[in-house]
């Protein structure tokens, strides 16, 4: 079983052709998981009309992205788990492409072909315009996990739940991190989605620009290493027990 799990908020002027492309590539006994975040702009009223008995809607009140993803992943029931953000397009294949990696890895994560808003293309390779790899390092200093090309294990979701109590770590370079250190990881370097760029949502990735000051990348930095080395000796002992 196949469980897609998005996180909405006001979505609405995308949400639609995003959840159609990717219903058709999902079975019956398959589900999409939506956590809405108190969305005010017609996004539920856009899903409920979809009226597809593989979609299931839950309702917070979160104001914190990181926050509804986990609360839609623990909702989930499948082996096989994807994220998807409520404004790419996926494409043809992509769910049968990644669950026969996930039998050889962990967790797989896809190349994406970088759009406009009217899916027009401004990168060919996201992978490469983004310099996307494995490594904790590496990613601790400039993630490339990108939760909207990811895919993972039911087993390794446990391992990574609950996320750390801190904003410093998105939702899926967490993952992506706990997969590096207790799992086997592929980047597969083939793009299967349409990620979408615009104002909202693609604003410094790849570009080298940011609006934080260096004393609070550093700061934010720290924190990472901190609740990863925690993790890998908490993992480590709970092994050896």
């Amino acid at each position: 079983m196949v469980s897609v799990c998005m996180a909405t908020y006001n979505g609405a002027a995308f949400i639609e052709e995003q959840i159609r492309s990717i219903l058709t590539q999902l079975r019956a006994e398959d589900e999409l998981v939506i956590s809405d975040d108190g969305s005010g702009d017609g996004t539920l009223d856009i899903i409920c009309q979809i009226a597809d008995d593989r979609i299931r809607l839950y309702h917070g009140n979160f104001r914190d992205v990181i926050r509804n993803f986990q609360y839609a992943l623990s909702k989930a029931k499948g082996d096989y788990i994807f994220l998807a953000d409520q404004d790419d397009v996926w494409l043809p294949g992509k769910v049968t492409k990644m669950i026969e990696l996930l039998q050889k890895y962990d967790l797989v994560i896809s190349d994406s072909e970088v759009v406009d808003e009217q899916l027009q293309q401004l990168h060919a390779s996201f992978f490469a315009y983004f310099g996307s790899g494995k490594g904790l390092l590496k990613n601790i200093a400039r993630s490339t996990y990108y939760g909207s090309c990811m895919a993972f294990r039911k087993s390794l979701l446990k391992n990574a739940l609950p996320f750390p109590a801190t904003r410093e770590i998105g939702h899926d370079l967490w993952i992506g991190l706990v997969a590096e250190m207790i799992g086997t990881v592929y980047f597969y370097p083939e793009a299967l989605i349409k990620y979408r760029r615009h104002g909202e949502t693609f604003t410094s990735a790849g570009t080298g620009k940011s609006k934080r000051g260096l004393i609070k990348k550093l700061k934010g930095r720290m924190i990472m290493m901190k609740e990863v080395i925690k993790y890998y000796l908490k993992y480590k002992i709970c092994k050896k027990v």
